[in-house]
Formats: structure tokens, C-alpha cells, sequence
């Protein structure tokens, strides 16, 4: 008998431990204790604040009782498994289950024993430990709680006039905190104390809170200082420029066809800067030649904006942007400033340090570059994924804006008041971040590009080479060569119905067939207009149309012909300086009257009134004849005259300093080290509340010899301005002219940068105005005169200190300085 219970007690020993279906169930048990003792915890471990790691846990623990409570029942559940299992191990002689034991023993004869047991009482054994582990945190936290309940009553909303947003923003956080996670991922729990914390630590909008720990908050090492290092070899740069798109592609084709350029440059500037620093001291010396950590984001080219661009850079697109953009990274490269580049979403979120969530929330840490070049579309995008980091830090932004923001379109609410407001400008920035590719913008900052240099022997080939009779259009899209008459039609028909008042020059209407018709008597026609499989229909068949050319023979091209003419579209491109360039003379049509955001489609809605009097002003203004030429193509005979004088002109290939790669470096270096929009300026003067001069002699101005020009003393103790205040000349514009218009009347450049010396009391009477009353108001003509009513005004917004913009009533106060030849961003005596 006893040999028969032997055989029961083994053959249900094997059936425990091998009948899958039991091994199925006990480890359900375990993945469910697993998940229930998850589930009561969990939400213990979610939220994060500033100063914990992912390996910490929160101070406040809920539910800690029933935490540990839990933990005994999974202990008592596996404790009651294995108690079964040894009571039907111990079966005895039992008739009734000895037939099934029979029938399972019969089954399972080939099945092996696999340890179950022995991996059941692992479990059990990580389950203690685990609570013994847990039961030590919650004691901890505990302690920490009692440690914070002393605090707790201190989370009621402080009143300090100081914060006066505090309030308001606590009542926004009470109803609104769950719309977005980033404020889970700075600790916000739904606590009033939570909000203090984040509202004080993370933003700004309450007081610190004196029972925090403030050893706590992480703290920041400044990062270290570099000297900059000219750099020869651009093979990082193409790297960091990626792949991908054709947009980037083609920039990456142009800074190797200028390597060489920008090397020879470097080395040129090595030894003039090596000169002009031995004139420095040392302090001025070393941030002469600082190192800035530089983002360059290039919003236009990210997917979330569309990235028109790249699928046209093969088909006669524009690429006036991307020649910017290129010569941009190549100069800050090889300056020799830490780049980063971004064109993508994901990557701008990467380097800046965006915390997950929506964009509500500052930024996890510190800015990590001393400035970020981008554009509009990445303005935007920084504005929605930075929160009010970008208000902290938008300061350091420099936004690239091929046809210039004017002060009235930049401040908001200015701009939104006075029917300024646009879909680009209103981000309050200080002008001069804008930068531009001509300098047609006094208030913004000029960028630029570069076009190729030639060398001698190029120079010298292009002479021999040159045939008088050729003509190249500038246009490489059909569209540019004729306008067609059922658009133009719904256009005007749209500008009726808008009250927009159009403005399109006769030759617009026409099409261009009756002065390429007198240029074809003289010339022969060449064109570069993009095709597939046909011959565009817009192209006349005297016109020798090449397609679509790549760079290199396009040069080649231009090096060969006589005149490169241009069409009115598109507007202040490189082409024309890069025929310039390459010996061409360019014939553009005068607008008459000049276009603009007030009567031109193509300029409404961007943040400018500017006028623009030809298609390439820059071009009319500071090249001009004989290598520019400007006439009215509606006059056939100023037209055809104007052809005849061309062909027997000589010209020699020019280049602007400006738009070589050296004078790009130098303006760009200068810009870098020199312009400051963080660091709070001096408020000048320091009685300005009184809008008067308070040193001594009693007028910082002096009369220039035989002029009615103001100069500023040079015994006068100012704050540091760049440009030099040696450069600075006030004089009064004319009734209804900008200071734009009034400093080049008088060979200068207006400088908004000296604005903020001249808004004083003193610049009236020193121009010998009589005021019979002096008012502060904001308004961008301001600071102006009237003399019908004897009425002077000062500016009350530094955001609207503004070179454009007239009044028919008003003479400007207009602050102007002289520049250099060939580099129109530096004053003579700037560095």
C-alpha cells in the first residue's frame, strides 16, 4: 500500500509541475500581482520636478498605506500557492482521483519536471524584497512630507507689487495646467504649491518662495570663452549641411565653387586684423576676437513650411534665397565661430533644449548660443516650441528678410493702432536684428552675399572674348516674359473688388514682345528659360533660348555677352551684380510710379512702405552708369537709345567690396562683435524724463564749418555706442521727405543706432527750432518739428525710432553718418 501512495504522491508531484495549462496559470498570477502592484503605484512615479533624476520618486507619496498594503497581499496570494501545492503533494490513498491520476500519468510519462517551483519561490523571494525596498521609500517619504507639510500653508498666492501677473497666472494654471505636458514634466501635480514653484522657478511670474531649497535649483556653469581661428577648409561645414534635399544640394555645389575665394579672403583679413589689434588693448583685443556659439536654422526649408523651394531649384526657381543662405554658413565657418545648422523641426528642438510637450514652457536650461540666424518661418517656429523662452532670449536673434521690416510693421501695437500690421512683421524686435540682401533698409542691418571675383586672367579673357551684339533676359521662368491677358484681367478685376490700386507699367500689359522686337534689331537675343519637352510658347522664336544652365556655364555665358536686361521681374535678385561681375552692362526698366506695399501685389502684405523705383535699386543707386542703366521701356525711343549708347560703351568687369567674400567677412565680424541688443543700454540722457541734456557744456551738438549740420562734441563723456558717435551728423529733413531720403541728399547713410542720443530737447534748439511747447509721443516720425505750428516732438518708444516714414506736415530730426566706399554697413572710423 504503501509503495502505491509512493507511486500517487509522484505521478501528481510530475502533473503540478509540468500540466502546461497550471504553468499558464501560475504565471498569469504573477504578471497580474506584477500589474496591480504597477497600476497602485504608478501614478507615484510619473511627474518629475527640476531638481529630481529619472532614479528619484517624488516627495509626496500617495496613498502610502495602501501601497503597503498591497505588497502583503501579493505575498499572502503567492504564499497560498505554494501551501497548495504542498498539500497535493502530500496526497495519500484516495480512490476516487485514482482513476484520473491513472489517466494524467499515462499522458505525462514523456513530460520532464522544469523547475517551476523552483522559479516560483524566486519570485516570491524578489516580491519580499521588493516591498522591503518600497516600504523603505515610503518611510522616506514620510519624512519628507512632514518636512513640507511646515510649508504648506506658505503656498498661498503672494501680493508683491513687484510680480503683479502672479495672481492671474495662478488662477491660469489652476484651470489650464493639464494643456499641455510640459508643465508635468517641471513638476506641476495640480497642487497650488506646484504652481508657485513652477511660476516662480521655471518662469517668472511670482516671487521666489523662501522655504525652497534654492540649492536645489541646478545651476550653470558659464561656457568658456574661445578666440576665433580663420578656417581654410569648408569639409565640416558640408557635412554639418546634410543631404536630402536638392535645395541643399545646390548650396553645398556653391560653397565648393567658392572655397578658393573665401580661403584667399580669410588670409587677407588674417593680416589686416593682425595689424589693427596690435592698436587694441588687451581687453578689447580678446572680444575683437571672441568665438560665438551660432544656431543657423533655415525655417524656409523645413517640411512643416512647406519647402517650396527645393522642388524648383531644377526647374527656374528662385535661388536669390539659397545664395544668401549658402554665403551665410560659408562666412560664419570660416570666421571660425561653433555652428550649428538646422532645417528641420526635430532638429531645432534638439539643440535648443525644448522640454515635450506643446511649446507653453521656457526652455530646459540656459540658451546655448550667443546668437541664432534664421528667418521668418523659423521665427514662427521658435515662437510656437520656445513659449517664453523667446521672449527671454529673442534678443539674440538675428532674422534674415530679403526685402527689410520697417520699425512701423515691427512693433505690435503700434502696427495693429495705425493699419501696420502684416502677416510677417509685429515681433518687437530691434530693428537692426533684421538683415537684409541689399542695403536698401537703413533700419535693418545688411547682410548680403557674395558674387564671384574674377582673377586676372579671367578678366583679361572676358575682354578679348566679348561680343557687343549679344543680349541675355533675366528671367529663367516663362511666366517672366509675358504676362497674360486673362490674368491680368481677374488681377484687376480683384484689386476693383479689394480697392487695392494696382499699379502695372504698360509693358506689363502688352507683354514684352515690342521691346525685345527694337533689341532684336540691334542684338542678338539669348535666354535661359527653364523646359521639359517643348519650346516655351512665351519665348519668342528670334530668341535663342539655351533651358535651364547650370552655374558654371551660365558664367560662361554672361562672360561672352554685352548686355544683361531685365524684365522688372524678379525684383533685387543677384543675377544682375553677377552679370555686372562678368563685364555685363544691365538695362532695367524705371517704375513709374515706384511699386510698393500700397499700390503693388507683390509687395502687399510685407512689413514695408519702402518705394522701390527700378528692379534692382541697389543696382541704380550705388552701382549706376555706365555698368547700370535705368530707362522707361514704355519710351521705344529713351529704349532704343539707350540700346545704341550700350553697344559702344566699354566696360571692365566690377564687383562691389560689399559683395566679395572679403568685404562679407569683414561686415559680418564687425556685426558680431559690435552689436549688443541683450545687455540693457545706459538710458540716455539720464534725466530723461525731462527729455534734456543734464552734463555739461549745455548742448552735446557742435555746429560743423559752413554747414547747418550738427556734429557731436568730442568732449562729451557718452555711453559706448557703435557705430562711434564720431560719425554721427544731425541735420532736419525737409517737410514730408524720411530720413532715408534727407542723409543721401546729403551723401550719408542714416544710422538708427544714434537715434536714442539725438531724441533730447537740445537737437531742436541746436538746429535753431523754435518750439513752443516739446511733447513725448509714440509715433514713428518722431522726433520731428513742425514750423507752420511751431510744434517739436520727441519719440516715447525706442521700438519706433524709425529712418523710414514721412509727413507733409513734418521735418524729421534725422541722425546720419558717413560710410565707407564699397562697404556701406561700416562708417569709416568702425572697426
Amino acid at each position: 500500500m504503501s509503495a502505491v501512495n509512493t507511486d500517487y504522491s509522484t505521478m501528481v508531484r510530475r502533473c503540478l509541475l509540468t500540466f502546461k495549462p497550471f504553468r499558464i496559470f501560475v504565471a498569469g498570477i504573477g504578471f497580474f500581482s506584477l500589474c496591480f502592484l504597477m497600476t497602485s503605484l504608478g501614478g507615484q512615479f510619473s511627474v518629475k520636478r527640476p531638481g529630481d533624476t529619472p532614479f528619484t520618486m517624488r516627495a509626496e507619496v500617495l496613498g502610502g498605506p495602501e501601497s503597503r498594503g498591497v505588497l502583503r497581499k501579493i505575498s499572502d496570494m503567492l504564499e497560498v500557492i505554494m501551501k497548495r501545492m504542498d498539500t497535493l503533494s502530500k496526497l495519500g490513498n484516495t480512490t476516487t482521483d485514482s482513476h484520473r491520476l491513472d489517466e494524467l500519468s499515462s499522458a505525462l510519462d514523456k513530460i520532464q519536471p522544469v523547475g517551476l517551483v523552483e522559479r516560483i519561490q524566486a519570485i516570491a523571494q524578489n516580491m519580499s524584497d521588493m516591498a522591503v525596498r518600497v516600504e523603505q521609500i515610503l518611510q522616506r517619504s514620510l519624512a519628507t512630507n512632514r518636512v513640507k507639510d511646515g510649508a504648506t500653508g506658505q503656498c498661498e498666492v503672494p501680493k508683491d507689487p513687484r510680480y503683479p501677473d502672479c495672481p492671474s497666472k495662478m488662477d491660469w494654471m489652476r484651470a489650464r495646467w493639464t494643456s499641455d505636458p510640459c508643465y508635468a514634466f517641471y513638476g506641476v501635480d495640480g497642487s497650488d504649491c506646484s504652481f508657485l514653484i513652477y511660476l516662480s522657478e521655471v518662469e517668472w511670474f511670482c516671487p521666489p518662495l523662501t522655504w525652497r531649497n534654492q540649492t536645489t535649483t541646478p545651476t550653470h556653469k558659464p561656457f568658456p570663452k574661445r578666440q576665433l581661428a580663420f578656417r581654410s577648409d569648408i569639409g565640416a561645414l558640408l557635412e554639418q549641411v546634410g543631404t536630402g534635399k536638392e535645395s541643399l544640394s545646390f548650396m553645398k555645389r556653391r560653397m565648393r565653387r567658392l572655397a578658393a575665394q573665401w580661403a584667399s579672403a580669410a588670409r587677407r583679413l588674417a593680416a589686416q586684423w593682425a595689424s589693427a589689434a596690435r592698436r587694441l588693448d588687451d581687453s578689447l583685443r580678446s572680444q575683437w576676437k571672441e568665438q560665438k556659439r551660432i544656431l543657423v536654422h533655415v525655417g524656409f526649408l523645413t517640411e512643416e513650411a512647406g519647402d517650396v523651394f527645393s522642388p524648383k531649384v531644377l526647374k527656374g526657381g528662385p535661388l536669390g534665397e539659397m545664395v544668401q543662405w549658402a554665403d551665410i554658413l560659408t562666412a560664419l565657418h570660416v570666421l571660425g565661430h561653433n555652428l550649428k545648422i538646422s532645417v528641420s523641426l526635430k532638429e531645432l528642438q534638439g539643440f535648443l533644449g525644448v522640454p515635450p510637450g506643446r511649446g507653453s514652457c521656457p526652455l530646459t536650461g540656459p540658451l546655448p548660443f550667443d546668437l541664432i540666424y534664421t528667418d521668418y518661418h523659423g521665427l514662427q517656429q521658435m515662437r510656437q516650441h520656445m513659449g517664453l523662452s523667446l521672449r527671454k532670449h529673442k534678443c539674440h536673434i538675428r532674422v534674415i528678410d530679403t526685402f527689410g521690416t520697417e520699425p512701423a510693421y515691427n512693433h505690435e501695437d503700434y502696427a495693429t493702432l495705425h493699419g501696420y500690421r502684416t502677416n510677417w512683421g509685429y515681433w518687437n524686435l530691434n530693428c537692426r536684428q533684421y538683415m537684409t540682401m541689399f542695403p536698401h533698409t537703413p533700419d535693418n542691418s545688411f547682410m548680403g552675399f557674395v558674387a564671384e571675383e574674377l582673377n586676372d586672367t579671367e578678366r583679361l579673357s572676358i575682354q578679348r572674348n566679348k561680343v557687343d551684339s549679344m543680349a541675355v533676359v533675366y528671367g529663367k521662368e516663362a511666366s517672366m516674359w509675358k504676362v497674360h491677358m486673362n490674368w491680368l484681367d481677374l488681377i484687376l478685376l480683384l484689386s476693383t473688388l479689394i480697392e487695392f490700386p494696382l499699379t502695372l507699367n504698360s509693358f506689363e500689359l502688352q507683354g514684352k514682345e515690342k521691346f525685345l522686337a527694337i533689341l532684336h534689331r540691334y542684338m542678338e537675343i539669348h535666354g535661359t528659360v527653364y523646359y521639359e519637352t517643348q519650346r516655351p510658347p512665351e519665348v519668342p522664336a528670334f530668341v535663342k533660348n539655351h533651358g535651364l544652365l547650370p552655374q558654371q556655364e551660365l558664367q560662361q555665358l554672361l562672360r561672352k555677352a554685352k548686355l544683361f536686361i531685365g524684365f522688372g521681374f524678379p525684383y533685387e535678385g543677384p543675377a544682375p551684380l553677377e552679370a555686372i561681375a562678368n563685364g555685363c552692362i544691365f538695362l532695367q526698366p524705371k517704375f513709374k510710379p515706384s511699386h510698393s506695399s500700397l499700390n503693388h501685389e507683390f509687395f502687399r502684405g510685407k512689413p514695408t512702405s519702402r518705394q522701390v523705383s527700378s528692379q534692382h535699386p541697389y543696382a541704380e543707386q550705388y552701382i549706376g552708369r555706365p555698368h547700370v542703366i535705368t530707362v522707361d521701356f514704355n519710351n521705344s525711343q529713351e529704349f532704343e537709345s539707350a540700346i545704341r549708347d550700350i553697344m559702344r560703351t566699354k566696360v571692365e568687369p566690377y564687383l562691389p567690396y560689399e559683395y566679395t567674400c572679403e568685404g562679407m567677412l569683414e561686415r559680418l565680424h564687425a556685426y558680431i562683435q559690435n552689436q549688443e541688443f541683450c545687455a540693457p543700454k545706459a538710458q540716455f540722457p539720464s534725466a530723461n524724463a525731462s527729455n534734456s541734456w543734464p552734463g555739461s557744456p549745455p548742448s552735446p551738438f557742435v555746429l560743423l564749418p559752413n554747414s547747418s549740420v550738427l556734429a557731436w562734441a568730442s568732449n562729451i563723456s557718452t555711453p559706448p555706442s557703435w557705430p562711434p558717435l564720431s560719425a554721427l551728423r544731425l541735420l532736419a529733413s525737409l517737410e514730408g521727405q524720411s530720413c532715408v531720403e534727407a542723409c543721401q541728399s546729403a551723401g550719408l547713410i542714416c544710422e538708427p543706432a544714434f537715434y536714442r542720443f539725438i531724441n533730447i530737447k537740445e537737437a531742436f534748439s541746436g538746429l535753431e527750432v523754435q518750439c513752443e511747447g516739446v511733447e513725448a509721443e509714440m509715433n514713428h516720425i518722431f522726433p520731428a518739428f513742425s514750423v507752420e505750428r511751431s510744434e517739436c516732438g520727441l519719440q516715447k518708444d525706442a521700438l519706433l525710432f524709425s529712418c523710414a516714414g514721412a509727413n507733409a506736415k513734418y521735418h524729421r530730426l534725422c541722425p546720419c553718418r558717413d560710410y565707407r566706399k564699397g562697404q556701406v554697413a561700416l562708417c569709416r572710423d568702425c572697426l
